[in-house]
């Protein structure tokens, strides 16, 4: 009925409906950018004294005072027969006054319900004169309390007693009230999931713990197509998948999607690594020379940090030689310090600048000269040794590697013989190809480079803001190598990394050091900023700008926030010798030969012309020894015609046969047997690939 004369109060009430139809609903429907708070119940029922929620199908309201009632509690009848919960042939009288034993009493006194057994004051309540058994109404009415949910296509209906159960909702084990659907007996939602608002502020429920500036819409399934389209998303505050059945809090204007539960939890302990408010847990006076990563820029390296924060006497070495040259004994020619400005104009040397093309790299760590003072040799004008002032300082013997501990590891420098035209070596700690120098262990075949040879024990980075990375050795447990790295995602393996323990949060040495905070591109007056999570407010998904492929944003990239363009990490424009052969698949890309310093010439016995060490692209062919393609692979070029080889082909055989032989009997079982490359195993075939 639209109005109703109830025996509980003095004037007619009216009837309000609670949901309008869909049609209303999409007509008045608001803009997405305004946000207004819900208001979870509308009112208080005076005769249940519980909430009436907005699923609540309609109630019974008086326009006089402020007094209301639940449909289903103002229709209730003053007698009850055949009641289910008690004996049919008793009758159940409503009143305020209830019955125990021979005495009454009146509903302000406390009193048990005989149903739920819920001790109960000021509610009315059905009792039987014959038992003197006391019901209350909402025990009573239980059958009746239904509500219009939008996440299930059946009404639900209020379960009789207080349960301990998992929630349909969110997954997790509540206790209390559920509202269970009869038809499809599987489904129970807790009654704090069924009234979560469709509209959320992350930061209200959480004292700003985490926030997020966009409103977040509640959605009622996240489908696996859906998951697959947007990279197969974590919680932006646990880091855990998410279920295709389970509600989920998004932002219709950027990636960003959240448990439900955790969207409104307050606790510290939920929040995902480097995505919410952290606490320091060191003292800077602590750690004095603690490293703290990304780099600034490309030039700056773990050598560069060593000497410089842990040599105190670190003085430029033409104070020590009064500017003779310098015998040193990773090169057969004297080397001259070059010091001055004057000093790079009269010998024709510019510093090395990726935007204007210009390469200088130096011979010991093969990372950018970008400032003087640096050594270069003497001699030989097309020789091009150079080494920085801090590589020329290089101790002799390391002891107590963290990657070999048991053997002192002794600097080799890549002098170049007439046996070896270029000495590469797989360091054995960020596992990329070098041909600067190293440091070794000849009795094990150990080696690592200048670089990694400089390992500290902690650092702190700037995803992980304010807790220390300790380092650790991913092979002492199975589980630590196969756990993912926080910034690509890749496993560690048996490599060597950095994690935070109390936050799960991993690093390999790759993705620590070898990505600055900032780098420029040619095209692009404005820097791209390193980045750790998606960008609020960008449009649409992500495209990476060199390659042009989607990525997922969810692992570390480079955007510029002025030109909203962003770009894989793997396709940064670092390393000059290699914008023209960008290869992001299985890891492999321009950083894999960030440890090779491509150039120079060399006469070889076979071929009338001088060839020069360089990277291979598509336009080279095929090597003319092993007809594999050379794209992707370190070759040796002939400069006036189009003879090329792999470097692996131009070794002598003793060493290409001990370093290269399952990769090489690979690529020529792909190239000319395609047939058999079937019968590879499945973790060879990115080697194929």
């Amino acid at each position: 009925m639209e109005q109703l004369v109830h025996f509980s109060h003095n004037h007619p009430l009216n009837l309000v409906q609670l949901q309008p139809n869909h049609n209303e609903e999409e007509e008045e429907e608001e803009d997405v950018d305004d946000f207004v708070v819900e208001d979870h119940h509308v009112g208080q029922c005076n005769m249940c004294e519980e909430d009436i929620y907005s699923f609540h199908l309609c109630y019974y309201t008086c326009k006089n005072c402020n007094y209301s009632l639940h449909k289903f509690c103002a229709e209730i009848p003053k007698t009850l027969q055949d009641h289910p919960l008690h004996d049919p042939n008793h009758n159940l009288t409503l009143s305020k006054i209830f019955q125990y034993s021979h005495r009454y009493f009146h509903s302000d006194q406390e009193w048990t319900c005989g149903v739920c057994n819920r001790k109960r004051k000021n509610m009315f309540n059905y009792h039987c004169s014959i038992c003197k058994f006391s019901m209350d109404i909402i025990c009573a009415t239980m059958s009746q309390q239904k509500i219009d949910h939008p996440s299930h296509h059946h009404q639900l209906q209020r379960n009789p007693k207080k349960l301990v159960s998992i929630c349909n909702a969110c997954g997790r084990e509540h206790e209390g009230t559920f509202y269970h659907c009869t038809t499809c007996y599987w489904f129970w939602i807790h009654q704090d999931c069924a009234l979560s608002p469709t509209k959320l502020l992350i930061q209200q429920p959480t004292n700003h713990t985490f926030t997020h500036s966009h409103p977040l819409t509640l959605t009622y399934s996240f489908p696996a197509t859906d998951q697959e389209v947007k990279f197969y998303p974590r919680c932006r505050i646990c880091d855990t998948r998410f279920y295709i059945y389970f509600w989920v809090y998004k932002c219709d204007k950027c990636r960003y999607y959240v448990h439900i539960h955790c969207a409104t939890s307050k606790f510290v302990q939920f929040l995902r690594p480097g995505r919410g408010k952290v606490y320091k847990n060191f003292k800077d006076d602590d750690h004095p020379n603690l490293l703290r990563c990304p780099f600034a820029d490309e030039s700056y390296n773990l050598v560069k940090h060593h000497f410089i924060k842990n040599h105190k006497d670190f003085v430029v070495l033409e104070e020590n030689n009064h500017g003779e040259p310098l015998n040193h004994d990773t090169h057969n020619h004297p080397l001259v310090l070059v010091d001055k400005q004057t000093s790079l104009n009269k010998n024709s040397i510019l510093l090395h600048n990726p935007l204007k093309k210009i390469q200088l790299l130096c011979d010991g760590c093969v990372k950018p000269i970008t400032e003087i003072p640096f050594y270069k040799c003497l001699e030989d004008v097309h020789c091009g040794f150079v080494l920085h002032e801090w590589c020329a300082r290089l101790p002799p013997k390391i002891d107590d590697h963290p990657g070999h501990p048991n053997h002192t590891l002794f600097l080799m420098p890549n002098n170049i013989t007439t046996t070896e035209m270029v000495r590469v070596f797989k360091c054995k700690i960020c596992m990329l190809p070098s041909n600067g120098f190293s440091y070794g262990c000849s009795t094990w075949k150990y080696y690592v480079d200048v670089n990694c040879a400089f390992l500290p024990k902690e650092i702190t980075h700037e995803a992980h803001p304010d807790h220390l990375l300790s380092r650790i050795d991913a092979s002492s447990t199975s589980s630590l190598s196969n756990t993912a790295c926080n910034a690509c995602g890749y496993y560690l393996r048996n490599h060597i990394a950095f994690c935070c323990h109390s936050c799960n949060f991993y690093l390999d040495t790759g993705c620590a050091f070898m990505l600055p905070g900032l780098i420029r591109h040619k095209y692009d007056k404005h820097p791209f900023t390193l980045r750790y999570n998606p960008v609020e407010n960008h449009p649409g998904d992500y495209f990476c700008e060199i390659c042009e492929e989607e990525f997922n944003p969810e692992s570390w990239f480079y955007h510029c926030g002025s030109s909203v363009q962003s770009m894989h990490t793997a396709c940064a424009p670092l390393i000059i010798q290699c914008e023209q052969a960008v290869y992001t698949r299985y890891k492999i890309s321009i950083f894999y030969f960030a440890n090779v310093k491509f150039g120079g010439t060399f006469k070889i016995n076979d071929h009338p012309h001088l060839l020069t060490f360089t990277q291979g692209i598509k336009s080279h062919g095929r090597c003319d020894h092993c007809i594999i393609r050379l794209q992707y692979r370190m070759i040796f070029k002939c400069l006036k015609c189009k003879y090329a080889v792999h470097y692996e082909c131009r070794q002598p055989a003793n060493r290409r046969n001990e370093q290269f032989p399952k990769l090489i009997s690979y690529f020529i079982m792909k190239e000319q047997q395609p047939r058999l490359s079937k019968h590879i195993k499945n973790e060879d075939q990115s080697l194929l690939t």
